[in-house]
């Protein structure tokens, strides 16, 4: 047991501090955020909008990601990833404590927008800013590291979320969604000021490649907006799948939430370090991790008994766990080449892409065909994905053979 604790550790050795600061900083903000995993169960239930128009909110959801993110990375090649975090986080607090006082449609998808518009300019520069305090050989463990610091937010948010919701309503939601990004904006403004932290890997090129005009990452860009797509089923139409098909109260759904994000804080790290020592190819790694969450979504159409909706969860929280670091890497990687914001913004705007179509698409096929046609729809959309990156592979293996 102490050897197997030993070895559980060891993987975490040889990450900078900063690391270990920028985790604790997405772990509080990342507990706060417990109104997203409810969103589309508040909207429909609490405010009385159909099932369409809960999906078009949450386009606009996507929408403001989409232009957040952009503008995030734009504004992180300009003046820094710590000027663009800090007003992010501070700026979200103050948003979505306003959000709660939103009751119409149109004013719901107003904003929802301005939210994510300002919440998500966070991302391109938190992932240069990871890139910057790592080693190069830290990458990926670091990319890893939070990733457990959002899954462990993630696993309290929506048991606490749920307890918060019986008790007091959806209004404390919001409340606790502020006073947490506010908390994690202090902490940045003390531990992570630039005069207080050593950069480790700052890249500089001369000559940059634009990131729009890499084919291969083109490429890899629609492997991951179709993994966004297939993944954020669990935000949005899985809720409701919960709620009115399997008849899971809030809590139980809130659990049954929290069980991804704690098997991911247990089993992870361990995962990736020994994925990395295999010198698996990435993006073969990340397409496994994509077949797995296709499987999730297949398992749930095979059988009534309740277990299914575990073995569902698990299938989709181990593909997670191995696309989404993997494809961070390969991302961080790639951007080494031209300029990190732009690369790391048109990543994260693959999923923010996800976020406009995925709940939108998902909540009008489930109102017109009803949740096993759209779990087969989704299972297809998947594979599909997959054999897209199975073309990566053969485009990136050719350029390889262009340059010897």
């Amino acid at each position: 047991m102490n050897s197997l604790f030993k070895n559980y550790v060891d993987t975490f050795r040889g990450l900078s501090i900063e690391v270990w600061w920028l985790s604790l900083i997405t772990f509080i903000n990342r507990s706060g955020t417990m109104v997203i995993p409810f969103l589309s169960l508040y909207l429909n239930k609490n405010l009385n909008f159909s099932i369409p128009d809960v999906g078009w909110i949450m386009s606009f959801f996507g929408l403001g990601s989409v232009v957040g993110t952009w503008i995030g990375g734009k504004l992180t090649d300009r003046i820094g990833y710590y000027k663009v975090m800090f007003v992010s986080l501070f700026l979200t607090g103050f948003l979505f404590v306003l959000l709660q006082y939103i009751t119409t449609f149109q004013g719901f998808c107003i904003g929802i927008f301005l939210v994510m518009l300002v919440a998500d300019a966070f991302r391109p520069a938190m992932f240069v800013a990871l890139s910057a305090y790592s080693k190069p050989e830290n990458k990926t463990r670091s990319v890893t590291l939070i990733r457990l610091a959002i899954n462990l937010g993630f696993s309290a948010g929506p048991a606490i979320g749920g307890l918060i919701i019986t008790g007091i309503g959806y209004q404390g939601l919001f409340w606790m969604d502020g006073i947490t990004c506010a908390l994690a904006a202090i902490l940045l403004l003390f531990v992570l000021h630039p005069k207080k932290v050593n950069v480790l890997d700052e890249v500089k090129v001369e000559s940059p490649v634009s990131a729009y005009k890499d084919k291969a990452f083109w490429i890899f860009f629609i492997g991951m907006f179709i993994f966004g797509f297939v993944f954020l089923q669990y935000f949005s139409t899985i809720p409701l799948y919960y709620k009115d098909i399997r008849f899971l109260s809030e809590f139980e759904i809130g659990l049954l939430m929290g069980f991804n994000g704690f098997f991911i804080f247990l089993f992870e790290m361990p995962l990736i370090k020994w994925l990395e020592d295999s010198k698996k190819s990435k993006v073969k790694l990340i397409t496994l991790g994509l077949f797995l969450t296709a499987l999730s979504f297949l398992v749930l159409n095979l059988t009534g008994w309740i277990g299914i909706l575990i073995i569902g969860m698990l299938l989709m929280t181990i593909g997670e766990m191995i696309a989404f670091p993997f494809s961070n890497a390969f991302a961080v990687e790639r951007a080494k080449k031209g300029n990190q914001g732009e690369y790391m913004a048109l990543y994260s705007i693959s999923f923010s892409l996800s976020h406009i179509f995925s709940h939108n698409l998902g909540m009008q096929m489930v109102s017109k065909f009803g949740f096993e046609m759209t779990w087969y729809a989704i299972t297809i959309l998947a594979l599909f994905g997959v054999l897209i990156l199975v073309f990566l592979l053969k485009v990136l293996k050719s350029e390889k053979l262009k340059i010897k």
